[in-house]
């Protein structure tokens, strides 16, 4: 059963994958060709062994799902896999699902985590761009290639309609190619988002003759270099050879959108000039407001501070809880 397509949860060597049918499409782009997937219909529920099985929208990414298994003696439990109540329009909302016992994910579980808004983040990212760009000098922000980066420019998108903001729905943002390839299986998906093209693409389209602008065109320094843009890549792109694209490190500001941005000094440490606080997990708020919609009178916490969130749960909600540990400290390596 898989809940969704990032690397730490969808992992090669089974026979049969069961998975969402929303998130059918983004886990063949991350398993070997010729797997046997088996899509299921949110609350589709089928029987095994003795258990009848169903999945349930995470709203983490697109076709995330929660996994919610009920005994043949009707006893329920659900394993959320990651989740986030924000609202997000790459995928299908969270849906609270009742159950015995609840295993749910702790990235983010301390009270320093509150995520604002996810619009006024959005908003600080575009006036960052725009500011850059009247500088002369390009935007490339970090994030995760599946989810995050199509959530960034489907925000991006709805912040067009914002008078402020129009100028937004003109332009076009530069994609490395890890993260163009899973933004084609977004847009497939019918998902609004700004346009994009890859930077080989922006340099073939700059040769062009007739193209409307406007379109992110090379600086009248070196060949292949691009001028003023906003771009996105993964967080392995940093410092790599395809940050030379941009021009000089004078010419380019890096942000990095992430949860972890809440705090400062994460931000400093990785060196990036601007933090976006946009996470695609639970803060701590929406972390004990589902644990309390759920009704589960038994609570097991796993990844992140479970700890933390097992006492309070235990201590301050007088619910059973206690941590669940993981056999692969990979898991929830992707924010």
């Amino acid at each position: 059963m898989i809940t969704h397509a990032h690397g730490d949860h969808a992992r090669a060597g089974a026979g049969t994958y069961y998975t969402s049918m929303e998130g059918r499409d983004v886990l063949a782009r991350r398993l070997a060709a010729g797997s046997r997937i088996v899509a299921l219909e949110f609350g589709e529920a089928i029987t095994l062994g003795g258990a009848r099985v169903s999945l349930h929208a995470a709203g983490h990414v697109r076709g995330s799902a929660q996994v919610r298994v009920e005994s043949a003696g009707g006893e329920v439990w659900v394993a959320s896999g990651d989740y986030k109540r924000q609202t997000d329009a790459t995928c299908s909302a969270f849906e609270v699902v009742p159950c015995d016992v609840f295993i749910t994910e702790a990235t983010f579980a301390m009270p320093i985590y509150r995520w604002r808004e996810t619009w006024e983040e959005v908003a600080a990212l575009a006036r960052w761009w725009g500011e850059a760009r009247a500088q002369g000098k390009s935007c490339v922000v970090f994030s995760y290639a599946l989810g995050k980066a199509q959530r960034l420019l489907s925000e991006l998108w709805q912040l067009g309609s914002r008078p402020e903001f129009a100028w937004v729905r003109g332009e076009r943002v530069l994609l490395h190619g890890a993260v163009s390839a899973m933004t084609r299986v977004y847009r497939d998906a019918g998902v609004a988002m700004l346009e994009t093209m890859t930077i080989t693409e922006a340099a073939d389209a700059a040769e062009g003759e007739g193209l409307a602008a406007p379109v992110p065109h090379r600086a009248r320094g070196k060949r292949g270099e691009t001028g003023p843009c906003l771009a996105i890549a993964p967080p392995s792109a940093a410092g790599s050879t395809w940050m030379r694209r941009f021009g000089p490190p004078s010419r380019v500001e890096t942000g990095f959108a992430s949860g972890w941005m809440q705090v400062r000094g994460i931000r400093k440490r990785r060196g990036y000039d601007r933090g976006f606080v946009i996470s695609d997990h639970a803060d701590w708020t929406d972390l004990l407001r589902t644990i309390r919609d759920t009704g589960a009178r038994r609570v097991l916490p796993t990844h992140g501070s479970t700890e933390t969130l097992a006492n309070y749960v235990r201590e301050r909600m007088g619910i059973e809880a206690s941590p669940l540990g993981m056999v692969d400290a990979s898991f929830g390596a992707e924010e």
